[in-house]
């Protein structure tokens, strides 16, 4: 079990070299990356170091904290250049992603999910990391209830149609105000870690939608792929912490 609790900490780290890795490919293959060219090989190599550093065990809470800040200034620095125009849809996808793994970042810079903790873990960072994670679960009600694009794929793809719809915006609102008030925070990352695998499966990896029918590039939605499995982690954490 501890072992497997080691494990889960290197689930963001993971996803923090594939979510820049691929957005460094893009760059190369389509010449339009969401961060000018010259300034997009800094901030992969500032993700490199951070995950490196966290993966290999050293100074992992600085680094994590690092990383989410590092992860927030791209994404922030990509919003606001404007490299890319996208539909506010997707842009709620990809940023509430963003936001939720910045959380995990800071999940585990506070120190949760260590096994052999040697400093009492700081609860104001992982209050934020699962204020972060509340307002993404926000954002997934919120899609499923004003982007077609989302109402299409849970339509189509799940059964139980609109009732099973409604049930899920039920469920991500709850979840979110456990994350939002710090109640039974582990119950509800529980509860997101049996979802989130079944969300990543059925929905985001269907590709033959989100890249035909919505126009979604390919490495945007491998990318947002990615960026779920890394929330996965981070919620796994919350779910075995003690």
């Amino acid at each position: 079990m501890e072992r497997f609790k080691e494990n889960l900490l290197l689930f963001p780290n993971v996803i923090y070299y594939w979510n820049y890795i691929m957005l460094y490919l893009f760059s190369y293959i389509e010449a339009k990356p969401d961060i000018q060219v010259p300034y997009l090989y800094f901030d992969l190599g500032a993700a490199v170091l951070c995950a490196s550093f966290m993966s290999f065990g050293v100074k992992r809470m600085w680094f994590s904290l690092a990383a989410a800040l590092h992860l927030a200034l791209s994404t922030y620095v990509s919003y606001v250049g404007g490299q890319v125009h996208y539909g506010d849809w997707l842009k709620v996808r990809m940023h509430s992603r963003a936001m939720a793994i910045t959380g995990g970042f800071l999940v585990l810079a506070c120190g949760a999910g260590e096994v052999y903790r040697q400093k009492p873990r700081t609860r104001s960072l992982q209050a934020t990391g699962q204020l972060f994670l509340g307002i993404y679960l926000i954002c997934r009600v919120y899609s499923l209830q004003h982007s077609k694009e989302d109402r299409l794929v849970y339509l189509e793809h799940i059964p139980g149609g609109e009732i099973t719809v409604q049930l899920l915006g039920v469920v991500f609102g709850v979840l979110a105000l456990s994350y939002l008030s710090g109640c039974y925070v582990r119950v509800a990352s529980q509860i997101l870690a049996v979802l989130l695998p079944l969300i990543v499966l059925f929905i985001d990896g269907n590709m033959g939608y989100w890249h035909r029918s919505c126009r979604v590039e390919f490495w945007n939605q491998m990318k947002l792929i990615g960026q779920n499995v890394g929330i996965f982690g981070a919620v796994l954490i919350l779910a075995t912490d003690s």
